[in-house]
């Protein structure tokens, strides 16, 4: 099986549950921050691991060739 973007990006999904564990015990509110930051760190890895679309910039830079 290959480690795609979606499947990083489940696996990431995954740290949620903990933190609805944090945000029972704790104040409402520090349950909330951190659902935001799993979902930004989330979000970065599926943006990381994706294909890009013109591959590795090739076409962008001339290189210094004449």
């Amino acid at each position: 099986m290959r480690f795609t973007p979606r499947i990083a990006g489940m696996i990431a999904l995954l740290a949620l549950l903990p933190v609805v564990l944090f945000g029972l015990g704790r104040v409402w509110w520090a349950g909330a921050v951190t659902v935001v930051n799993v979902l930004i760190i989330t979000a970065s890895l599926y943006l990381l691991l994706s294909p890009t679309e013109n591959g590795h910039g090739e076409d962008d830079h001339d290189h210094g060739t004449a």
